[in-house]
């Protein structure tokens, strides 16, 4: 249940009254009251009279029964003290509710995620981690929300690099020990070979372009290649318990047949250019550190298909074929400009219409203590299997460890970055994830050692009171983290009903309470639990029972 839009579309009809034109009463939190609207100040220059007159004639006018009482306060501003009894009874009904109190919505959208993409042949590594943990709550949150999501991981499985990969598993297939079961230790023994060995190298870009010409004995190789791989890419996945699966696999081999068809078509539409034997598009508006026009490279001067004719065929097939209202690109926010450039140029070519929107959802990186990119103490890339696994031995529950590596990346804004920090993810008290995993399971607790079961609300309280308002800031959290896709928006108001229910339980008995009121206690307790529960879900933190 959304109060401040509750009280927002009670006070707007007065507040149009007054002013003779429909205006928003800005309502908002506040210190002061449980909710407050400064809009009389604004309307003081326009109407040319004193903001305290305009709100003392919109309290007289607005009908706010039974839901608040309104005064004025300050130099104009409407304070809004909503009425316990209707506290009550809201709540009750909230409970009631398989869905907290929060309606589907009603147009809903078809809207395709693009989240974690790793390569084949490389284990998933640190890199990735962000992608994987932003996409799939963006994914929950918004398939809770009732609109139809389309997951897509979109797979590096193609390209250059491969004829090298191939080269070296087709002579493991003679014999010669070369092994998929270690991922990076393979990838960096074929690019050892393909750095030292000429003749090696010479078989390698032969073998690409065995790969592209359907080869037989190649394409088999290279499906190994591709099971391997993502058979390794799930065993993360379930670890991290995100929703991704085999299904959702796309490879930029998926598209390959499409890549010159598309080139064919930009230069029809005379959207291509060539620059230095390269077909190039140049959107408007795209300049490099020269002044100069930033090309968007479709088809390479060697004739092979980069990036950005990939993701067009990709965008236009989820389009097209998959009929999507939104596209999203859970994609790292140094790759800001490009996608810029593709939808732009997709947007010219028709196969992104007005009516389809297309967002980068960028984030930022994983620092380590020195404030750089997080890195092993030998410099490599941390890998994202052996990072769970410290997880695993520094916590008490693997799920405590997958929680605070998770919460960690979801409780700041994804725009920026954040310093890994082990000893601050774990803690049990603050704003982490094991902190909400420890103030759950303590609710489930409080029920299974209380006797009598949850009954009607009452108010009568303060922190009763405080825990009921903050109850009641679930949907408008959801609200507010889906628009701007900002998962933290979850986390901080999980953090905060959390930290309000502890008020509540040091200042309010329960157990051992009078019946009528332990039930209504009692209530309040369920009604929280199924709260963090839900939003724990939303942000793929699993909620423990016990711990």
């Amino acid at each position: 249940m959304n109060l401040e839009a509750l009280l927002h579309d009670r006070l707007a009809p007065a507040f149009a009254a007054v002013a003779g034109t429909p205006v928003d009463p800005a309502v908002r939190s506040s210190p002061h009251a449980d909710l407050q609207s400064g809009a009389a100040l604004a309307l003081a220059g326009r109407l040319h009279r004193p903001p305290r007159e305009i709100a003392a004639e919109v309290a007289a006018a607005a009908d706010l029964t039974p839901i608040a009482e309104v005064t004025v306060s300050g130099p104009g501003f409407l304070n809004l003290t909503v009425a316990d009894d209707w506290i009550a009874t809201a709540l009750d009904s909230i409970a009631g509710d398989p869905r907290l109190g929060v309606p589907p919505v009603t147009d809903p959208k078809r809207i395709v995620i693009d989240y974690s993409s790793p390569n084949l042949a490389k284990e998933m590594h640190v890199g990735h981690l962000r992608s994987t943990i932003i996409g799939d709550s963006l994914a929950r949150l918004l398939e809770w929300q009732g609109h139809d999501v389309h997951r897509v991981n979109h797979i590096g499985d193609w390209g250059t690099p491969f004829g090298m990969l191939l080269e070296h598993l087709a002579e493991a297939a003679d014999g010669t020990g070369h092994s998929l079961a270690g991922l990076t230790a393979f990838y960096r023994a074929a690019r050892v070979r393909f750095d030292t060995d000429e003749d090696f190298r010479i078989r390698a870009r032969l073998r690409v372009v065995a790969l592209q010409d359907g080869d037989g004995p190649t394409r088999e190789l290279w499906r190994r290649l591709v099971a391997q791989s993502e058979k390794a890419f799930l065993g993360v996945y379930d670890r991290l318990g995100v929703t991704l699966g085999p299904e959702h696999f796309a490879g930029e081999s998926t598209y390959q047949d499409e890549l010159a068809g598309i080139a064919a078509e930009l230069a029809e539409k005379g959207l291509l250019t060539e620059s230095d034997g390269a077909l190039c598009a140049f959107p408007a508006g795209f300049t490099g550190r020269d002044g100069a026009p930033l090309p968007l490279i479709v088809r390479k001067a060697d004739g092979g298909f980069g990036y950005a004719a990939t993701d067009l065929a990709a965008l236009r097939h989820r389009v097209s074929d998959l009929g999507a209202d939104e596209l999203l690109y859970v994609v790292g926010s140094p790759q800001r400009i490009h996608f810029a450039m593709v939808f732009a140029v997709a947007r010219a070519a028709g196969w992104l219409p007005e009516t389809v929107s297309a967002e980068h959802i960028g984030f930022g990186s994983i620092l380590g203590a020195d404030g750089k990119m997080l890195k092993t103490r030998a410099g490599d890339t941390v890998r994202l299997s052996g990072l769970l696994d410290e997880a695993d031995s520094r916590a008490t529950d693997p799920a405590l460890g997958i929680a605070a590596i998770k919460y960690a990346d979801l409780s700041g804004d994804r725009r920026g970055d954040y310093v890994f920090d082990w000893d601050r993810m774990l803690a049990s008290t603050g704003n982490t994830g094991p902190y909400l995993q420890f103030a759950y399971a303590r609710i489930c607790s409080i029920a299974r050692r209380a006797e009598g079961v949850p009954g009607p609300i009452r108010i009568t309280e303060p922190a009763e009171r405080a825990l009921a308002l903050a109850l009641m800031g679930f949907e408008p959290a959801l609200t507010a983290a889906a628009g701007p896709r900002e998962p933290h928006r979850i986390a901080t108001y999980l953090y905060e009903l959390a930290s309000t229910f502890s008020r509540f339980y040091e200042r309010c008995r329960v157990i051992d309470a009078e019946p009528e009121t332990r039930s209504s206690r009692l209530a309040l307790c369920a009604l929280t639990a199924r709260t963090l529960h839900t939003g724990m879900f939303l942000l793929g933190v699993e909620a423990l029972d016990q711990i």
